[in-house]
C-alpha cells in the first residue's frame, strides 16, 4: 500500500475546503439572483372572492362527447381518452356580463368554437383513483377551446403534432372560477353555444364519455397533477367556424353565461 505523506493530506484538505467555499459562494450568489426580466403570472378571478386562481398547466381532453367523436371521425366505443395542452398565457379571461373582443388568429381560414366545462384543481398527485379525484377540484368555469381547425387537420393528416391548431394566443377563453363550496360538483346540466343568436352546440354534461373524475384519474397516470392545473373537459358535437363580427354566447347550467365577439 502506498504511503500518503503529511504534505499530501494537508494539500488535499485545503482543496476540499476551497471547493466547499466555492460551492457556498455559488449558493449564496444564486440565492440572491434576480430574473433578468419579469414574466407575468397567469391568474383567473374567482367568483365572489378578492383572491385569484394561479394557473400552472392547462390540460384538454379530446373527443369526449360521443357525437363529437363521431363527427371528428372516431369510434367513441373504442377510443381511450387522450389529452393535449395549451400554454398558460393562452388564457383570455371574460368577465360576467361582458362581451369580450376576441381576435381572429393568424394563419387560419377555418376557426372553430368548442364550448366546455373547465375544472380547476386545488391539489393533485399521481395515480389518483376516480373515487378520490373530485376531492382535488377547487371549482369550475365555463370555457372555450378555440381551434384553428384547418391547421389542426393539416398536421394530423401528415401525422405531425397538431399543437399549432390548438396552442396559440387567446386559444383558452374562460370565465371566472366558481368554488365547489358554492356551485357543487357539476356532473350534469345543459351546455350550449350560440353564434349570433342561433344555437349550434347543445348537449348535457352527463353525456361525457369520460367524467371529470375519470379525466383526473387518467391524467394522473401520466403526469403528477398539482394545484393550479385546469382541465378543459371536452366539447359537444356541432363545432363549427366563426368569422369576424360573430358574437358567441356560451351557457352552462349552474354558471353565468360567457360571451365573446370575434374581431
Amino acid at each position: 500500500m502506498e504511503t500518503v505523506d503529511r504534505r499530501t493530506i494537508v494539500a488535499s484538505g485545503a482543496l476540499v475546503l476551497a471547493g466547499a467555499a466555492t460551492t457556498n459562494g455559488l449558493a449564496q450568489a444564486q440565492s440572491g439572483a434576480k430574473p433578468i426580466f419579469d414574466v407575468p403570472a397567469v391568474t383567473i378571478p374567482i367568483a365572489g372572492e378578492k383572491d385569484v386562481f394561479p394557473v400552472r398547466r392547462i390540460y384538454c381532453i379530446g373527443r369526449n362527447y360521443a357525437a363529437h367523436a363521431i363527427e371528428r371521425g372516431s369510434d367513441p366505443t373504442r377510443e381511450p381518452p387522450f389529452f393535449f395542452q395549451k400554454p398558460t398565457d393562452a388564457i383570455q379571461y371574460v368577465a360576467v356580463g361582458e362581451v369580450a373582443d376576441h381576435p381572429y388568429p393568424s394563419l387560419t381560414k377555418n376557426y372553430h368554437h368548442e364550448v366546455e366545462l373547465v375544472a380547476a384543481l386545488k391539489s393533485g398527485g399521481s395515480n389518483i383513483s376516480p373515487e378520490k379525484a373530485l376531492e382535488h377540484v377547487y371549482g369550475y368555469a365555463l370555457g372555450l377551446d378555440m381551434t384553428r381547425r384547418d391547421l389542426q387537420n393539416g398536421m394530423a393528416a401528415e401525422k405531425k403534432p397538431w399543437e399549432i391548431g390548438k396552442s396559440f394566443d387567446h386559444a383558452a377563453v374562460i370565465g371566472p372560477i366558481h368554488p365547489v363550496t358554492k356551485s357543487g360538483h357539476l356532473t350534469k346540466g345543459a351546455i350550449s353555444l350560440a353564434v349570433n343568436g342561433t344555437v349550434r352546440q347543445a348537449s348535457d354534461l352527463d353525456k361525457m364519455i369520460w367524467s371529470v373524475a375519470e379525466q383526473i384519474a387518467k391524467l394522473s397516470e401520466a403526469f403528477e397533477l398539482k394545484a393550479g392545473d385546469i382541465i378543459y373537459s371536452g366539447t359537444p358535437e356541432n363545432v363549427g367556424p366563426v368569422v369576424k363580427g360573430d358574437v358567441l354566447l356560451c351557457k352552462l347550467d349552474g354558471l353565468p353565461d360567457m360571451s365573446i365577439r370575434i374581431v
